[in-house]
């Protein structure tokens, strides 16, 4: 589609698809049809159609051009269109289809419209939508101060932000104007647009002074032409100034000259002499009209005085004055000085300066002294505001003869203003995985001097990741140079510095600030890449055991850290049985109390994970290494603690020589180091002085000989005690007997008795009865076998002695005493006999070599320090002893109940049965 529009005065001709709308011509009846459409039809101004080409502009231009020419040639639709406005229509469309295809957008609004008036459809013009301006953030970029357009985000249009005076913008300018932006904030694109002030006929001619004072001589002849003051109109073309008249009289008529410039000058003719004596003053009204429609007028009123004769005029001693100044003068400086003659005398020939033609504006900078001619300033000059001034002066004789003559005033730039930097847009925050290259700000720069005083240099500091790009007129962009990193810089305080050329230069500092917002680059990070934790065991259960702390330089969340324990198990249970982490404060807590004896260490791997997306992680091992406490007393191991109550007995020979191991106590601690380093001590004993115990071997020694006077039952107690803070200790009681004798053991057993137990007291009847018939069979049975027993052995002893050599006998196979007493020394018997009737068993420690606790085994069972032996699996034995085994088994439990000493007799017994000879 193809849309050409342009206005003149009130009179909009539309062209659309073959419509054409016109106002009617005028009814003046001076005017042709021809002559009113070429008055109207601004073709003679470049630029000056608004066009807008769509899509279609292409398929469509010919069509268009065709329709307006048949629409224009039609004769018989307006009455009055010749083949002379059909040409000037079609050229109007080839001179819009020309500058549409250049790209220039352009409208065209009338002044002192309405605030909101319709300007132009800016969202088909830039191919978007209504609703995108808003969504885009699209607005407008001026270079005043005043706001003329705004857009209507809700239809995309183009209206006016309040009352334009085209006046008041562009003043007498023949086409007026106004170049904005239209930045569209998400792209930072810039789109140049124009809007041309059409005027309309709202100002009227006025004049300078409303009264007008001429003086002429009474002698003037006729065709004499007097000047007088122009009235100006601020509108331009037809609705500027056209013509003046003259109110009717008999002595004067009125003559129009055309400046130079375009300006009318009314003067004053005289039509018939004048007489003074007749008519001394005579009273005009002169009007001004436009060609406005509606037409406006302003008048003004001529005094003419008539005087006497005055032959000379004044006339100044050039016919244009010049001054170049720079704007920087101070008030108050003498410009220069007009000079003007007058060769009359007297009053005639006094002549007094003033201005002919100059603005209210004008008067209130410039001064003339009416006694000397001099010009000079009322205030500051501003090369911004205007670069030259045009001043007409005239000088005046007493008589009232005039004459004029023309000031021209250069104002010379000085660099007095410094350049200023308009932000436009600020994109802040930017993430710092921004690419280089992105635009991050813009803004205008711009100086009101002008030459080398307005050319403006931009300029950043060193050492920023940023760059200036130029962008279109004066429009500078500052984009990324380089990849940027929150960690080394969250903020960017920005100065751009503006420099012009002037000498000296002058120069403007903006700061901005760039704000970088974080992206999760960087995961947690641990100051070290493992720890090692030493924790005390016995440890109070949830007790905080250690801390982990990992470091994010992201911000917010990608810098809020979680801890979590990696999956493991120790001994088959899972790492979380063991400890647990705070996930927010890397906290680590034993769930349970360690014990260094069920393990001594043990490896976690603590993860540090960010919240950010994706989320970042890091890991680092833990090594926990369980310290020991001294929470284990000693054990002793040997001699083993009876559980029925049973005292162990030890056998030393009297002969035994100062120095001689009895036995050795062994005990463990499951403690280490210093908790578990054992020393012995004797704690007490029946006969102090007598035996000895090693402080770190525990062996029992007698400490001097023994004598007859010493006691056969000797009780010791050995304590053992670790090293630990604070010490824990163990005790133990040996009960030693001292015999070199058979008897002497006999005859002493007595004393050796087990407490009885308080449950023996709820013995029923029955099993009183049963126990003591039991206690007699048993009896009985081992009288018979020690008495066939004692048989065997003095029938091998005889054998022996008829043989003549007992050499090869061990000792340990004799009965008598001294066979007691060697077998005594060879082998210390623990019997250990319980009262609980359900079971009895024996144990028999391995025989001690003077330093050694461990032997060969017996019945080939063995133990690491006492051997346990079942005497029904023993192997070799003979009927005899197996029935004798197996009454031993369920009559001595009970029988041991009531009869404690024949617990050596029945050692006696089995000693026998189980050593006897082979051979026999």
């Amino acid at each position: 589609m193809v849309v050409t529009e342009f206005r003149q005065n009130h009179r909009v001709y539309n062209t659309k698809k073959g419509q054409t709308e016109t106002s009617k011509p005028s009814s003046k009846p001076h005017q042709t049809q021809a002559e009113w459409l070429d008055s109207r039809l601004p073709f003679r101004t470049p630029g000056y159609w608004r066009i807008q080409l769509g899509s279609e502009a292409h398929s469509e231009t010919s069509q268009g051009v065709s329709k307006i020419c048949r629409t224009a040639m039609a004769p018989g639709q307006r009455g009055w269109g010749s083949d002379y406005r059909g040409f000037v229509l079609l050229s109007i469309l080839l001179g819009t289809r020309w500058e549409a295809w250049a790209g220039q957008i352009l409208y065209s609004v009338s002044e002192e419209t309405d605030k909101g008036s319709f300007v132009g459809n800016i969202t088909k013009d830039l191919g978007l939508q209504p609703r995108e301006l808003a969504e885009r953030g699209a607005r407008i970029i001026t270079k005043g101060k005043t706001q003329l357009f705004s857009l209507n985000p809700r239809s995309g249009s183009l209206v006016t932000a309040g009352r334009i005076d085209r006046e008041e913008l562009c003043t007498q300018s023949p086409r007026c104007l106004v170049s904005f932006n239209i930045l569209i904030e998400d792209k930072m694109n810039l789109y140049p647009i124009e809007v041309e002030i059409m005027d309309v006929n709202d100002n009227a001619p006025r004049f300078l002074t409303e009264e007008i004072n001429v003086k002429i001589m009474e002698n003037a002849a006729p065709g004499m032409r007097f000047p007088l003051s122009e009235a100006t109109d601020s509108d331009v073309g037809k609705n500027s100034l056209q013509r003046y008249q003259l109110s009717p009289n008999h002595h004067f008529s009125l003559v129009v000259q055309n400046g130079d410039d375009g300006t009318k000058y009314p003067e004053l003719v005289l039509e018939k002499a004048l007489d003074r004596e007749e008519e001394g003053l005579h009273h005009l009204v002169l009007t001004a009209y436009d060609g406005g429609d509606p037409l406006r007028s302003g008048t003004a009123s001529i005094h003419v005085t008539v005087v006497d004769v005055n032959d000379h005029t004044p006339v100044f001693s050039l016919p244009r004055y010049q001054a170049t100044v720079p704007e920087n003068v101070p008030v108050g400086t003498r410009l220069l000085t007009v000079n003007a003659i007058d060769l009359d005398e007297g009053i005639y020939g006094e002549v007094t300066y003033s201005f002919w033609k100059i603005t209210p504006e004008l008067l209130q900078m410039f001064h003339l002294s009416s006694l000397t001619g001099e010009l000079s300033t009322l205030k500051g000059l501003d090369y911004e505001e205007s670069s030259f001034y045009e001043l007409e002066v005239q000088a005046q004789d007493g008589a009232g003869s005039l004459t004029k003559a023309k000031v021209l005033i250069t104002v010379l730039d000085v660099n007095d203003n410094a350049p200023e930097v308009t932000v436009t847009s600020v994109s802040s925050p930017i993430p710092e995985d921004t690419p280089p290259g992105t635009v991050t700000a813009l803004f205008y720069l711009q100086d009101k001097d002008s030459g080398k005083n307005g050319e403006v240099t931009c300029s950043l500091p060193e050492n920023l990741p940023f760059k200036l790009e130029r962008s279109i007129d004066n429009y500078y962009r500052l984009v990324t140079a380089q990849n940027l990193d929150r960690e080394k810089m969250s903020m960017y305080n920005i100065t751009l510095k503006a420099t012009d050329g002037g000498i000296p230069p002058l120069s403007t500092e903006t700061h901005m600030s760039i704000h970088v917002s974080d992206t999760n680059d960087n995961p947690p990070t641990f100051s070290d890449s493992s720890y090692s934790i030493y924790v005390p065991e016995n440890n109070p259960r949830g007790a905080s055991i250690f801390s982990v702390t990992a470091q994010d330089p992201d911000s917010d969340k990608n810098a809020q850290i979680t801890y979590a324990l990696a999956e493991d198990s120790i001994q088959g249970v899972p790492v979380s049985s063991y400890i647990s982490i705070n996930s927010d404060t890397g906290v680590l807590y034993a769930l349970g109390s360690f014990d260094y004896e069920q393990f001594r260490d043990l490896q976690l791997q603590v993860t540090a994970r960010d919240s950010g997306d994706p989320p970042l992680s890091s890991n680092v091992s833990l090594n926990l290494f369980v310290l020991d406490r001294n929470d284990n007393a000693p054990e002793i191991l040997y001699p083993a603690l009876p559980t029925d109550g049973s005292t162990g007995v030890e056998l030393a020979p009297r002969s035994a020589e100062p120095g001689y191991l009895v036995t050795k106590v062994v005990a463990v601690d499951k403690d280490s180091g210093p908790n578990a380093w054992l020393s012995y001590r004797l704690l007490k004993a029946s006969e102090p002085g007598l035996f000895s115990v090693g402080l770190h071997t525990g062996e029992v020694r007698t400490a001097r000989a023994l004598l007859d006077r010493d006691a056969l039952k000797q009780n010791l107690v050995v304590a053992v005690q670790d090293h630990g803070q604070p010490p824990l200790s163990a005790t133990v009681t040996l009960t030693v007997a001292v015999a070199n004798s058979i008897p002497d053991v006999l005859a002493d057993l007595g004393s050796i008795r087990t407490p009885s137990e308080p449950d023996d007291s709820d013995i029923t009847l029955y099993l009183v009865v049963a126990v003591a018939t039991v206690s007699c069979v048993f009896l009985v049975f081992v009288t018979v076998l020690l008495a066939l027993r004692l048989w065997r052995w003095h029938k091998s002893h005889m054998l022996q002695a008829s043989s003549g050599g007992l050499e090869d006998v061990p000792a340990s196979h004799f009965v008598g005493l001294d066979g007691v007493q060697a077998f005594l020394q060879t082998y210390s018997h623990e019997v250990s006999l319980t009262a609980d009737s359900r079971k009895s068993h024996i144990i028999f420690p391995q025989p001690n070599y003077v330093d050694t606790l461990i032997s060969q085994d017996s019945c080939e069972k063995s133990d690491s320090l006492l051997t346990s032996i079942d005497f029904q699996e023993c192997k070799g034995e003979t009927p005899s002893t197996q029935v004798s085994s197996f009454l031993y088994f369920f009559c001595v439990p009970v029988c041991v109940q009531y009869s404690r000493d024949a617990r050596f007799l029945l050692l006696l017994f089995w000693e026998g049965l189980l050593f006897k000879p082979r051979a026999g």
